[in-house]
């Protein structure tokens, strides 16, 4: 998926501003709440920049990618 190749870049911002473990816990414990992120992200995206935002908002409407950045997130916060 095209958005994979974007995960090292935001694990590393979640990691700079120590937001990964709460990131990792959002995601897995907020089902729902991704979705209403992801359509959060849509109304917003032309203050944000339209590319990386799509990416994102698209990456939060598909819970099977959801969840594996989540644990992508706990693999970077071990190793």
């Amino acid at each position: 998926m095209q958005t994979q190749n974007e995960w090292p870049r935001w694990a590393a911002f979640l990691k700079r501003y120590h937001l990964d473990h709460f990131t990792a816990w959002v995601l897995e414990a907020g089902g729902p709440l991704a979705l209403l992120g992801a359509q959060a992200l849509y109304f917003g995206r032309s203050f944000l920049g339209h590319q990386k935002v799509d990416l994102l908002a698209h990456a939060l409407e598909d819970e099977t990618e959801v969840r594996a950045f989540a644990a992508y997130l706990h693999g970077q916060s071990n190793g």
